[in-house]
C-alpha cells in the first residue's frame, strides 16, 4: 500500500512540474486565440477571407510570419529584416558631396 501511495505521489509531483514548464509561443495547429494570448505584440500583416497573417518581431534582425487559415496555425516563416546601414551610408556620402560643392567658391 505504501508503494502505491509513493508511486502515485511521484506521478502527481512530476505532473505538477509540467505546469511550470515554459509555454511554447507557437506551434503548428494551435488556435489563433491561443497564439494571440501568448504573443500580445503580434500584428496583422495580411488579411483575407479565410487567411490571416500575423507578424511577430523576434529580435532586431528577424521577424516571424504566422499564417492562420480558419483559425488554425498552418505556416510559420522566419524572415530577416533588410539592413538599414547601407542606405544610411549612401545618404551620408551624398551629404558629403553636397557639402564639398557648397564649400567651393566660384573662380573670379
Amino acid at each position: 500500500m505504501t508503494k502505491v501511495i509513493g508511486t502515485l505521489s511521484i506521478v502527481f509531483l512530476l505532473g505538477a512540474c509540467a505546469v511550470f514548464q515554459p509555454r511554447i509561443p507557437y506551434q503548428l495547429g494551435m488556435s489563433e486565440s491561443k497564439f494571440l494570448r501568448q504573443n500580445r505584440e503580434a500584428v496583422i500583416s495580411q488579411l483575407n477571407e479565410t487567411k490571416k497573417v500575423y507578424r511577430l518581431t523576434n529580435d532586431e534582425r528577424f521577424y516571424i510570419l504566422a499564417t492562420f487559415e480558419n483559425g488554425e496555425l498552418v505556416s510559420l516563416e522566419e524572415k530577416e529584416l533588410a539592413p538599414q546601414w547601407p542606405r544610411q551610408r549612401i545618404m551620408d556620402e551624398n551629404n558629403r558631396y553636397e557639402d564639398n560643392t557648397q564649400d567651393r567658391q566660384p573662380d573670379q
